[in-house]
């Protein structure tokens, strides 16, 4: 295994509104789905694709996280924590509060409410540019529109066909240079910068689930206890 410098941020601030009410006594990034809880699938793909160097943002019931997870030793990672306070600060704002702790160089993205068996290792391993690298998957059935098209690499806004952004990107800092500290969303950065033709992309046809309710969560719990390799 070759360890990656890539700096990996995990996106687990977010309060979980649809997952109430599990998610008021429980952050939504330590459900459990299967053996394990949902954060900890990505920690451990991380540390087998080499990456090692992983922050991860705190809001609601954040320091559960940090106490449920420490410095990342069981891992084989090392984890430090972006303290956004009790409310977050959406996605965006999320990222750039934590810009410091990522890093000049290109950093990778990862919500922790997904499940994926994506082998990170596959990720440009020298990303230098555009100001953005998304995965994109086939669109789930309750999000039929998509997001983004692409096409020869390329992530653009309009065309055809349309995929759904897996919450699973490469980002280099200058996408943030012209924020400012406080509460704002990623999607109209990454909007901007396709028009820009700034954003390259790739496709991932494996296993991509996006659990954000409880019926989704049960059900990649009943599949993984079944003993197979939840799909899409």
């Amino acid at each position: 295994m070759t360890t990656r410098e890539t700096t990996v941020m995990l996106m687990a601030a977010g309060r979980g509104e649809r997952m109430r009410p599990l998610t008021d006594v429980t952050p939504k990034a330590l459900l459990q789905a299967g053996r394990h809880r949902l954060i900890e699938y990505h920690l451990m793909n991380l540390s087998r694709s080499g990456f090692t160097r992983i922050v991860i943002n705190l809001a609601h019931l954040g320091d559960r996280i940090e106490q449920a997870l420490g410095d990342g030793r069981h891992y084989g990672v090392h984890i430090t924590y972006s303290r956004e306070g009790p409310r977050g600060l959406e996605t965006g704002g999320g990222i750039y509060h934590a810009l410091t702790q990522l890093g000049q160089a290109p950093f990778l993205v990862v919500n922790a409410d997904i499940y994926t068996d994506i082998p990170f290792d596959q990720l440009p391993a020298r990303f230098t540019g555009p100001k953005a690298h998304l995965v994109l998957v086939d669109n789930p059935a309750h999000h039929p529109d998509g997001d983004f098209a692409l096409q020869d690499g390329r992530v653009f806004n309009h065309g055809r066909p349309r995929l759904t952004y897996s919450g699973i990107g490469m980002y280099h800092p200058d996408l943030f240079s012209d924020c400012r500290a406080g509460v704002f969303p990623l999607a109209p950065l990454l909007r901007r910068a396709c028009d820009e033709g700034s954003v390259s992309g790739e496709y991932y046809a494996g296993t991509w689930i996006d659990v954000g309710t409880p019926e989704r969560l049960g059900e990649l719990d009943r599949r993984l206890k079944g003993g197979g390799q939840a799909r899409s």
